[in-house]
Protein backbone atom coordinates (compact mmCIF):
# COMPACT_ATOMS: atom_id res chain seq x y z
CA UNK A 1 0.00 0.00 0.00
CA UNK A 2 1.40 3.38 -1.01
CA UNK A 3 1.78 6.07 1.67
CA UNK A 4 2.53 9.72 1.07
CA UNK A 5 6.32 10.16 1.29
CA UNK A 6 7.87 12.22 4.08
CA UNK A 7 11.13 14.07 3.43
CA UNK A 8 13.20 15.21 6.42
CA UNK A 9 16.18 17.56 6.33
CA UNK A 10 18.69 16.49 8.97
CA UNK A 11 21.63 18.51 7.67
CA UNK A 12 22.70 21.10 5.08
CA UNK A 13 19.54 23.00 6.07
CA UNK A 14 20.38 26.65 6.65
CA UNK A 15 24.09 25.83 6.39
CA UNK A 16 26.50 24.08 4.01
CA UNK A 17 27.59 21.02 5.96
CA UNK A 18 26.14 17.85 7.49
CA UNK A 19 24.21 16.89 4.36
CA UNK A 20 21.60 14.27 5.27
CA UNK A 21 18.10 13.84 3.82
CA UNK A 22 15.73 11.09 4.89
CA UNK A 23 12.94 9.88 2.62
CA UNK A 24 10.24 7.66 4.15
CA UNK A 25 7.81 6.04 1.72
CA UNK A 26 6.10 2.68 1.16
CA UNK A 27 7.39 1.40 4.52
CA UNK A 28 10.98 2.10 3.46
CA UNK A 29 13.44 4.64 4.86
CA UNK A 30 16.14 5.90 2.48
CA UNK A 31 18.98 8.28 3.32
CA UNK A 32 20.60 10.53 0.76
CA UNK A 33 24.02 11.34 2.27
CA UNK A 34 25.07 11.18 5.92
CA UNK A 35 27.62 13.94 6.29
CA UNK A 36 29.65 15.52 9.05
CA UNK A 37 28.93 19.00 10.38
CA UNK A 38 31.67 21.62 10.17
CA UNK A 39 31.81 25.29 11.13
CA UNK A 40 31.06 26.60 14.62
CA UNK A 41 31.57 24.44 17.71
CA UNK A 42 27.81 24.43 18.22
CA UNK A 43 27.28 22.81 14.84
CA UNK A 44 30.20 20.42 15.19
CA UNK A 45 28.72 19.19 18.48
CA UNK A 46 25.93 17.61 16.41
CA UNK A 47 28.47 15.06 15.20
CA UNK A 48 28.72 13.73 18.75
CA UNK A 49 25.00 13.71 19.52
CA UNK A 50 22.59 10.89 18.70
CA UNK A 51 21.37 10.73 15.12
CA UNK A 52 17.83 12.13 14.75
CA UNK A 53 16.53 8.75 13.54
CA UNK A 54 17.12 5.10 14.39
CA UNK A 55 19.98 3.81 12.22
CA UNK A 56 18.58 0.30 12.51
CA UNK A 57 15.41 1.49 10.79
CA UNK A 58 17.19 2.76 7.66
CA UNK A 59 16.87 0.45 4.63
CA UNK A 60 19.36 2.00 2.19
CA UNK A 61 21.77 4.90 1.78
CA UNK A 62 22.56 6.67 -1.48
CA UNK A 63 25.72 8.80 -1.39
CA UNK A 64 26.12 11.75 -3.77
CA UNK A 65 29.90 12.08 -3.36
CA UNK A 66 32.87 11.51 -1.08
CA UNK A 67 33.35 14.90 0.58
CA UNK A 68 33.23 14.54 4.36
CA UNK A 69 30.31 16.94 4.77
CA UNK A 70 28.31 14.37 2.76
CA UNK A 71 29.89 11.07 3.79
CA UNK A 72 31.58 11.73 7.12
CA UNK A 73 28.97 10.23 9.48
CA UNK A 74 28.46 6.99 7.57
CA UNK A 75 30.78 5.10 9.96
CA UNK A 76 28.74 6.45 12.89
CA UNK A 77 25.56 5.27 11.16
CA UNK A 78 27.00 1.74 10.85
CA UNK A 79 28.47 1.85 14.36
CA UNK A 80 24.97 2.41 15.75
CA UNK A 81 23.28 -0.39 13.89
CA UNK A 82 22.80 0.37 10.20
CA UNK A 83 23.08 -2.92 8.27
CA UNK A 84 21.97 -2.05 4.74
CA UNK A 85 23.84 -1.11 1.53
CA UNK A 86 25.48 2.23 0.72
CA UNK A 87 25.14 2.93 -3.01
CA UNK A 88 27.66 5.21 -4.75
CA UNK A 89 29.72 5.43 -7.92
CA UNK A 90 32.93 3.38 -8.05
CA UNK A 91 35.07 6.52 -7.94
CA UNK A 92 33.21 7.76 -4.86
CA UNK A 93 33.80 4.41 -3.15
CA UNK A 94 37.53 4.58 -3.95
CA UNK A 95 37.73 8.12 -2.54
CA UNK A 96 35.78 7.17 0.59
CA UNK A 97 38.23 4.33 1.13
CA UNK A 98 40.94 6.93 1.77
CA UNK A 99 38.86 9.85 3.15
CA UNK A 100 36.92 8.03 5.86
CA UNK A 101 39.99 6.35 7.42
CA UNK A 102 41.67 9.77 7.42
CA UNK A 103 38.64 11.27 9.16
CA UNK A 104 38.80 8.58 11.85
CA UNK A 105 42.54 9.14 12.32
CA UNK A 106 42.10 12.91 12.73
CA UNK A 107 39.36 12.35 15.31
CA UNK A 108 41.40 9.84 17.29
CA UNK A 109 44.46 12.13 17.37
CA UNK A 110 42.49 15.28 18.24
CA UNK A 111 40.43 13.50 20.91
CA UNK A 112 43.64 12.13 22.46
CA UNK A 113 45.08 15.67 22.61
CA UNK A 114 41.81 17.07 24.00
CA UNK A 115 41.57 14.38 26.66
CA UNK A 116 45.13 15.12 27.75
CA UNK A 117 44.16 18.76 28.29
CA UNK A 118 40.87 17.78 29.93
CA UNK A 119 42.62 15.53 32.44
CA UNK A 120 44.99 18.37 33.36
CA UNK A 121 42.00 20.66 33.86
CA UNK A 122 39.93 18.11 35.77
CA UNK A 123 37.32 17.84 33.01
CA UNK A 124 35.54 14.77 31.64
CA UNK A 125 37.19 12.92 28.76
CA UNK A 126 35.42 12.34 25.44
CA UNK A 127 35.38 9.60 22.83
CA UNK A 128 35.89 9.98 19.07
CA UNK A 129 32.75 9.95 16.95
CA UNK A 130 34.04 6.73 15.40
CA UNK A 131 37.26 4.78 15.05
CA UNK A 132 39.22 3.12 12.26
CA UNK A 133 37.41 -0.15 13.05
CA UNK A 134 34.04 1.56 12.53
CA UNK A 135 35.26 2.87 9.17
CA UNK A 136 36.32 -0.62 8.13
CA UNK A 137 32.82 -1.93 8.87
CA UNK A 138 31.21 0.96 6.96
CA UNK A 139 33.36 0.44 3.86
CA UNK A 140 32.08 -3.14 3.65
CA UNK A 141 28.56 -1.75 3.12
CA UNK A 142 29.43 0.15 -0.08
CA UNK A 143 27.94 -1.09 -3.35
CA UNK A 144 28.99 0.40 -6.73
CA UNK A 145 26.20 1.94 -8.79
CA UNK A 146 27.15 3.14 -12.30
CA UNK A 147 25.73 6.39 -13.64
CA UNK A 148 22.37 6.14 -15.45
CA UNK A 149 21.63 2.64 -14.15
CA UNK A 150 18.47 2.03 -12.14
CA UNK A 151 18.79 0.45 -8.68
CA UNK A 152 15.70 -1.08 -7.04
CA UNK A 153 15.44 -0.19 -3.33
CA UNK A 154 12.31 -2.23 -2.71
CA UNK A 155 8.59 -1.52 -2.30
CA UNK A 156 8.36 0.37 -5.58
CA UNK A 157 11.25 2.77 -4.91
CA UNK A 158 14.20 3.01 -7.28
CA UNK A 159 17.12 5.39 -7.80
CA UNK A 160 19.47 6.38 -10.59
CA UNK A 161 22.64 8.52 -10.54
CA UNK A 162 23.61 11.34 -12.92
CA UNK A 163 26.91 13.20 -13.23
CA UNK A 164 26.89 16.33 -11.02
CA UNK A 165 30.17 17.77 -12.33
CA UNK A 166 31.41 18.64 -8.82
CA UNK A 167 34.02 16.03 -7.99
CA UNK A 168 35.40 12.74 -9.25
CA UNK A 169 32.46 10.35 -8.88
CA UNK A 170 29.93 13.00 -7.81
CA UNK A 171 26.30 12.44 -8.68
CA UNK A 172 22.79 13.81 -8.52
CA UNK A 173 20.21 11.29 -7.30
CA UNK A 174 17.03 10.59 -9.23
CA UNK A 175 14.44 8.88 -7.03
CA UNK A 176 11.16 7.44 -8.23
CA UNK A 177 8.48 6.35 -5.78
CA UNK A 178 6.01 4.02 -7.46
CA UNK A 179 2.34 3.49 -6.71
CA UNK A 180 -1.01 4.74 -7.91
CA UNK A 181 0.44 8.25 -8.26
CA UNK A 182 4.22 7.93 -8.84
CA UNK A 183 6.40 10.74 -7.45
CA UNK A 184 9.73 11.79 -8.98
CA UNK A 185 12.34 13.55 -6.81
CA UNK A 186 15.76 14.89 -7.81
CA UNK A 187 18.49 15.51 -5.22
CA UNK A 188 21.05 17.75 -6.88
CA UNK A 189 23.99 16.84 -4.67
CA UNK A 190 26.70 19.47 -5.18
CA UNK A 191 26.53 20.92 -8.69
CA UNK A 192 29.78 21.83 -10.44
CA UNK A 193 30.39 25.09 -12.35
CA UNK A 194 30.45 25.44 -16.13
CA UNK A 195 34.25 25.50 -16.33
CA UNK A 196 35.88 22.75 -14.28
CA UNK A 197 39.36 21.50 -15.13
CA UNK A 198 38.75 17.83 -14.35
CA UNK A 199 34.98 17.43 -14.62
CA UNK A 200 32.42 17.46 -17.42
CA UNK A 201 29.29 19.56 -16.94
CA UNK A 202 26.36 18.34 -14.80
CA UNK A 203 23.41 16.60 -16.44
CA UNK A 204 20.08 15.12 -15.34
CA UNK A 205 16.65 14.34 -16.85
CA UNK A 206 13.72 16.73 -17.07
CA UNK A 207 10.28 16.72 -15.45
CA UNK A 208 10.05 16.42 -11.65
CA UNK A 209 7.56 16.62 -8.84
CA UNK A 210 10.17 17.81 -6.33
CA UNK A 211 13.77 19.01 -6.54
CA UNK A 212 16.19 19.38 -3.61
CA UNK A 213 18.84 21.82 -4.84
CA UNK A 214 22.10 23.03 -3.32
CA UNK A 215 22.61 26.81 -2.94
CA UNK A 216 26.20 27.23 -1.72
CA UNK A 217 26.93 30.16 -4.03
CA UNK A 218 23.36 31.20 -4.74
CA UNK A 219 24.23 34.81 -3.96
CA UNK A 220 27.30 34.96 -6.16
CA UNK A 221 27.84 35.67 -9.84
CA UNK A 222 31.34 34.97 -11.02
CA UNK A 223 33.04 36.17 -14.12
CA UNK A 224 33.06 33.49 -16.80
CA UNK A 225 36.10 31.47 -15.75
CA UNK A 226 37.78 29.82 -18.69
CA UNK A 227 40.90 27.68 -18.25
CA UNK A 228 42.99 30.60 -19.52
CA UNK A 229 41.45 33.13 -17.14
CA UNK A 230 41.69 30.80 -14.13
CA UNK A 231 45.39 30.21 -14.78
CA UNK A 232 46.02 33.91 -15.30
CA UNK A 233 44.51 34.72 -11.90
CA UNK A 234 46.57 31.99 -10.23
CA UNK A 235 49.69 33.17 -12.08
CA UNK A 236 49.31 36.70 -10.71
CA UNK A 237 48.87 35.45 -7.14
CA UNK A 238 51.96 33.23 -7.33
CA UNK A 239 54.14 35.92 -8.90
CA UNK A 240 53.09 38.46 -6.26
CA UNK A 241 53.88 36.03 -3.44
CA UNK A 242 57.20 35.09 -5.06
CA UNK A 243 58.49 38.65 -4.72
CA UNK A 244 59.58 37.56 -1.26
CA UNK A 245 62.61 35.43 -2.11
CA UNK A 246 62.48 33.70 1.27
CA UNK A 247 58.72 33.56 1.44
CA UNK A 248 56.13 30.88 0.93
CA UNK A 249 52.70 30.62 -0.62
CA UNK A 250 50.53 28.57 1.74
CA UNK A 251 47.33 27.23 0.15
CA UNK A 252 44.73 25.64 2.43
CA UNK A 253 42.94 23.24 0.13
CA UNK A 254 40.49 20.40 0.16
CA UNK A 255 42.58 17.26 -0.30
CA UNK A 256 40.22 15.88 -2.92
CA UNK A 257 39.87 17.52 -6.37
CA UNK A 258 40.91 21.07 -5.36
CA UNK A 259 44.47 19.96 -4.63
CA UNK A 260 44.66 18.03 -7.89
CA UNK A 261 43.32 21.00 -9.90
CA UNK A 262 45.83 23.38 -8.32
CA UNK A 263 48.64 20.92 -8.88
CA UNK A 264 47.80 20.55 -12.57
CA UNK A 265 47.56 24.32 -13.13
CA UNK A 266 50.71 25.18 -11.15
CA UNK A 267 52.84 22.68 -13.07
CA UNK A 268 51.32 23.85 -16.36
CA UNK A 269 52.25 27.46 -15.52
CA UNK A 270 55.79 26.43 -14.55
CA UNK A 271 56.19 24.49 -17.78
CA UNK A 272 55.06 27.59 -19.66
CA UNK A 273 57.53 29.69 -17.58
CA UNK A 274 54.63 31.93 -16.52
CA UNK A 275 55.64 31.51 -12.87
CA UNK A 276 59.03 30.64 -11.35
CA UNK A 277 59.88 26.98 -11.06
CA UNK A 278 59.91 26.13 -7.36
CA UNK A 279 59.06 23.26 -5.01
CA UNK A 280 55.34 22.43 -4.77
CA UNK A 281 54.81 20.54 -1.53
CA UNK A 282 51.63 18.49 -1.15
CA UNK A 283 51.61 18.33 2.64
CA UNK A 284 48.69 16.00 3.25
CA UNK A 285 48.71 12.21 3.44
CA UNK A 286 45.05 12.27 2.43
CA UNK A 287 45.79 14.39 -0.64
CA UNK A 288 48.58 11.98 -1.56
CA UNK A 289 46.26 8.97 -1.40
CA UNK A 290 43.45 10.84 -3.11
CA UNK A 291 45.82 11.81 -5.93
CA UNK A 292 46.53 8.11 -6.44
CA UNK A 293 42.77 7.54 -6.82
CA UNK A 294 42.55 10.37 -9.34
CA UNK A 295 45.39 8.87 -11.36
CA UNK A 296 43.62 5.49 -11.25
CA UNK A 297 40.48 7.12 -12.68
CA UNK A 298 42.28 9.54 -15.02
CA UNK A 299 40.49 8.13 -18.06
CA UNK A 300 37.18 9.31 -16.53
CA UNK A 301 38.46 12.89 -16.08
CA UNK A 302 38.54 15.88 -18.34
CA UNK A 303 42.27 16.72 -18.82
CA UNK A 304 43.28 13.50 -17.08
CA UNK A 305 46.59 13.37 -18.97
CA UNK A 306 47.45 16.90 -17.79
CA UNK A 307 46.96 15.82 -14.18
CA UNK A 308 49.00 12.65 -14.64
CA UNK A 309 51.91 14.66 -16.06
CA UNK A 310 51.73 17.10 -13.13
CA UNK A 311 51.76 14.31 -10.55
CA UNK A 312 55.13 13.13 -11.87
CA UNK A 313 56.64 16.60 -12.36
CA UNK A 314 60.12 17.34 -11.01
CA UNK A 315 58.68 20.30 -9.09
CA UNK A 316 56.24 18.23 -7.02
CA UNK A 317 56.93 16.57 -3.68
CA UNK A 318 54.49 14.62 -1.52
CA UNK A 319 55.07 14.47 2.24
CA UNK A 320 53.91 11.38 4.09
CA UNK A 321 55.48 11.08 7.53
CA UNK A 322 55.22 13.65 10.33
CA UNK A 323 59.00 14.15 10.06
CA UNK A 324 58.74 15.00 6.36
CA UNK A 325 55.96 17.47 7.14
CA UNK A 326 57.93 19.18 9.91
CA UNK A 327 60.90 19.50 7.56
CA UNK A 328 58.79 21.73 5.27
CA UNK A 329 59.24 24.57 7.79
CA UNK A 330 62.99 24.57 7.08
CA UNK A 331 62.85 24.88 3.28
CA UNK A 332 64.98 27.78 2.03
CA UNK A 333 63.82 29.96 -0.83
CA UNK A 334 60.35 30.56 -2.19
CA UNK A 335 58.09 27.53 -2.25
CA UNK A 336 54.43 26.58 -2.43
CA UNK A 337 52.68 24.39 0.12
CA UNK A 338 49.23 22.89 -0.46
CA UNK A 339 47.79 21.38 2.72
CA UNK A 340 44.45 20.24 4.08
CA UNK A 341 41.98 21.08 5.39
CA UNK A 342 40.52 23.67 3.05
CA UNK A 343 38.75 25.60 5.84
CA UNK A 344 41.84 25.38 8.12
CA UNK A 345 39.90 23.43 10.73
CA UNK A 346 42.20 20.42 11.02
CA UNK A 347 45.18 18.70 9.49
CA UNK A 348 48.68 19.89 8.68
CA UNK A 349 47.57 23.29 7.38
CA UNK A 350 47.26 24.45 10.99
CA UNK A 351 50.96 23.71 11.57
CA UNK A 352 51.93 25.55 8.39
CA UNK A 353 49.80 28.54 9.42
CA UNK A 354 51.43 28.63 12.87
CA UNK A 355 54.79 28.87 11.11
CA UNK A 356 53.83 31.50 8.53
CA UNK A 357 50.93 33.68 9.67
CA UNK A 358 53.15 35.89 11.83
CA UNK A 359 55.67 36.47 9.02
CA UNK A 360 55.23 39.34 6.56
CA UNK A 361 56.96 37.38 3.80
CA UNK A 362 54.24 34.72 3.89
CA UNK A 363 51.11 34.61 1.75
CA UNK A 364 48.02 32.55 2.52
CA UNK A 365 45.81 31.94 -0.52
CA UNK A 366 42.25 30.80 0.20
CA UNK A 367 40.84 28.96 -2.80
CA UNK A 368 37.54 27.54 -1.56
CA UNK A 369 34.41 28.21 0.44
CA UNK A 370 35.03 29.13 4.08
CA UNK A 371 32.08 28.29 6.34
CA UNK A 372 31.06 30.69 9.11
CA UNK A 373 32.99 30.12 12.31
CA UNK A 374 35.93 28.30 10.70
CA UNK A 375 39.51 29.53 10.98
CA UNK A 376 39.54 30.05 7.22
CA UNK A 377 36.55 32.41 7.41
CA UNK A 378 38.06 34.26 10.37
CA UNK A 379 41.23 34.85 8.35
CA UNK A 380 39.23 35.81 5.27
CA UNK A 381 37.28 38.35 7.35
CA UNK A 382 40.50 40.14 8.30
CA UNK A 383 41.37 38.99 11.82
CA UNK A 384 44.58 40.54 13.16
CA UNK A 385 45.18 37.69 15.61
CA UNK A 386 43.92 34.12 15.73
CA UNK A 387 44.23 31.15 18.06
CA UNK A 388 45.66 27.88 16.74
CA UNK A 389 45.96 24.91 19.09
CA UNK A 390 45.56 27.25 22.05
CA UNK A 391 48.34 29.60 20.93
CA UNK A 392 47.71 33.22 19.96
CA UNK A 393 49.19 34.05 16.54
CA UNK A 394 49.51 37.54 15.08
CA UNK A 395 48.42 37.73 11.44
CA UNK A 396 51.11 39.58 9.47
CA UNK A 397 51.08 37.40 6.36
CA UNK A 398 49.17 38.56 3.32
CA UNK A 399 45.74 36.87 3.23
CA UNK A 400 44.38 36.47 -0.27
CA UNK A 401 41.33 34.72 -1.70
CA UNK A 402 40.34 33.71 -5.23
CA UNK A 403 37.09 32.14 -6.37
CA UNK A 404 38.10 30.43 -9.60
CA UNK A 405 38.60 26.92 -8.23
CA UNK A 406 35.21 26.49 -6.66
CA UNK A 407 33.59 23.11 -7.09
CA UNK A 408 30.16 24.73 -6.86
CA UNK A 409 28.06 26.43 -9.51
CA UNK A 410 27.29 30.10 -8.87
CA UNK A 411 23.78 31.60 -8.77
CA UNK A 412 23.20 31.98 -12.52
CA UNK A 413 24.63 28.51 -13.19
CA UNK A 414 22.34 26.96 -10.56
CA UNK A 415 19.33 28.74 -12.05
CA UNK A 416 20.31 27.52 -15.52
CA UNK A 417 20.64 23.96 -14.17
CA UNK A 418 17.20 24.22 -12.56
CA UNK A 419 15.64 25.66 -15.70
CA UNK A 420 17.02 22.73 -17.71
CA UNK A 421 15.22 20.33 -15.33
CA UNK A 422 11.78 21.83 -16.03
CA UNK A 423 8.91 21.24 -15.74
CA UNK A 424 8.80 21.20 -11.94
CA UNK A 425 5.29 20.28 -10.90
CA UNK A 426 5.24 20.76 -7.13
CA UNK A 427 8.06 22.37 -5.13
CA UNK A 428 11.74 23.26 -4.92
CA UNK A 429 13.65 22.80 -1.66
CA UNK A 430 16.78 24.94 -1.32
CA UNK A 431 19.53 23.49 0.88
CA UNK A 432 23.31 23.54 1.38
CA UNK A 433 23.68 27.29 1.70
CA UNK A 434 24.03 30.06 4.26
CA UNK A 435 21.30 32.61 4.87
CA UNK A 436 22.31 35.17 2.23
CA UNK A 437 22.92 32.53 -0.44
CA UNK A 438 19.58 30.83 0.23
CA UNK A 439 17.68 34.13 0.12
CA UNK A 440 19.32 35.14 -3.16
CA UNK A 441 18.71 31.72 -4.67
CA UNK A 442 15.05 31.82 -3.66
CA UNK A 443 14.66 35.18 -5.37
CA UNK A 444 16.26 33.89 -8.57
CA UNK A 445 14.34 30.59 -8.55
CA UNK A 446 11.06 32.50 -8.18
CA UNK A 447 11.58 33.61 -11.78
CA UNK A 448 11.13 29.98 -12.83
CA UNK A 449 8.38 28.82 -10.46
CA UNK A 450 5.93 30.47 -8.08
CA UNK A 451 7.57 31.95 -5.00
CA UNK A 452 5.35 29.97 -2.60
CA UNK A 453 6.64 26.75 -4.13
CA UNK A 454 10.27 27.62 -3.27
CA UNK A 455 10.96 26.35 0.25
CA UNK A 456 13.98 26.86 2.52
CA UNK A 457 13.75 24.09 5.15
CA UNK A 458 15.32 24.45 8.59
CA UNK A 459 17.32 21.71 10.29
CA UNK A 460 15.25 18.61 11.18
CA UNK A 461 12.21 20.01 9.34
CA UNK A 462 9.96 17.41 7.67
CA UNK A 463 7.49 17.67 4.79
CA UNK A 464 4.83 15.27 3.56
CA UNK A 465 5.12 15.13 -0.22
CA UNK A 466 1.56 15.04 -1.45
CA UNK A 467 0.74 14.84 -5.14
CA UNK A 468 -0.64 18.40 -4.97
CA UNK A 469 2.26 19.89 -3.01
CA UNK A 470 4.30 19.62 0.21
CA UNK A 471 2.86 19.90 3.72
CA UNK A 472 5.12 20.97 6.58
CA UNK A 473 4.63 18.48 9.42
CA UNK A 474 7.55 19.66 11.58
CA UNK A 475 5.33 20.84 14.45
CA UNK A 476 4.16 17.28 15.08
CA UNK A 477 7.77 16.08 15.52
CA UNK A 478 10.36 16.47 18.33
CA UNK A 479 12.07 19.85 18.59
CA UNK A 480 15.02 20.34 16.20
CA UNK A 481 18.51 19.73 17.55
CA UNK A 482 19.50 23.35 16.89
CA UNK A 483 17.75 26.69 16.89
CA UNK A 484 16.87 27.12 13.18
CA UNK A 485 18.64 30.50 13.26
CA UNK A 486 21.95 29.03 14.48
CA UNK A 487 23.31 27.00 11.50
CA UNK A 488 25.58 28.94 9.18
CA UNK A 489 26.43 31.61 11.76
CA UNK A 490 29.19 32.30 14.28
CA UNK A 491 28.28 30.94 17.70
CA UNK A 492 29.06 32.04 21.24
CA UNK A 493 32.37 30.16 21.15
CA UNK A 494 33.50 32.34 18.22
CA UNK A 495 32.28 35.47 20.01
CA UNK A 496 34.07 34.45 23.23
CA UNK A 497 37.39 33.83 21.47
CA UNK A 498 37.03 37.17 19.69
CA UNK A 499 36.38 38.90 23.01
CA UNK A 500 39.47 37.32 24.60
CA UNK A 501 41.68 38.35 21.68
CA UNK A 502 40.29 41.92 21.76
CA UNK A 503 40.84 42.11 25.51
CA UNK A 504 44.43 40.91 25.18
CA UNK A 505 45.10 43.55 22.53
CA UNK A 506 43.55 46.29 24.71
CA UNK A 507 45.63 45.23 27.71
CA UNK A 508 48.84 45.17 25.67
CA UNK A 509 48.17 48.64 24.28
CA UNK A 510 47.35 50.15 27.70
CA UNK A 511 49.81 52.80 28.93
CA UNK A 512 50.86 51.00 32.11
CA UNK A 513 49.83 48.43 34.72
CA UNK A 514 47.53 50.93 36.41
CA UNK A 515 45.57 51.38 33.17
CA UNK A 516 45.40 47.61 32.76
CA UNK A 517 43.95 47.21 36.25
CA UNK A 518 41.33 49.83 35.42
CA UNK A 519 40.29 47.85 32.32
CA UNK A 520 40.02 44.62 34.32
CA UNK A 521 38.07 46.34 37.12
CA UNK A 522 35.56 47.75 34.61
CA UNK A 523 35.01 44.30 33.13
CA UNK A 524 34.46 42.84 36.60
CA UNK A 525 32.04 45.63 37.44
CA UNK A 526 30.13 45.06 34.21
CA UNK A 527 29.87 41.35 34.95
CA UNK A 528 29.11 42.02 38.65
CA UNK A 529 31.94 39.70 39.71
Amino acid sequence: MQTNPVLSFHGAAGNVTGSCFCLEANNRRILVDCGMFQGSKTEKQLNYRSLPFDPKGVDAVVLTHAHIDHSGLLPKLVKHGYAGPIFATSATIDLCSVMLPDSAHIQEVEVEQLNRRNRHRGRDTVEPIYTAEDVEMALKKFRPLPLRQWQDLGNGIRVRLWNAGHLLGSASVEMEIGGNSPIRILFSGDIGPDYKLLQAGPIAPVGWDYIVCESTYGDRERIDTTDEMRRRILRDEVNTAARHADGALIIPSFAVERTQELLADLVFLMEQKAIPGCPIIIDSPLATRATEVFELHSDELENGQLLTRAIHSKYVRFTESAEQSKAVDFIKGFHIVIAASGMCEAGRIRHRLKNWLWREEGTVLLVGFQAAGTLGRILQDGASTVKIQGEEIAVRACIRAIDVYSGHADGPELVAWLNARQPLRQALFLVHGEEEALAAMKMQAAKLIDDERVIIPSIDAAFRLDTDGPVNISKSLPLPRLDPLQPGHRDWNNDFQGLILDLQMRLRSAADDKARRVIIRRIRDALKL
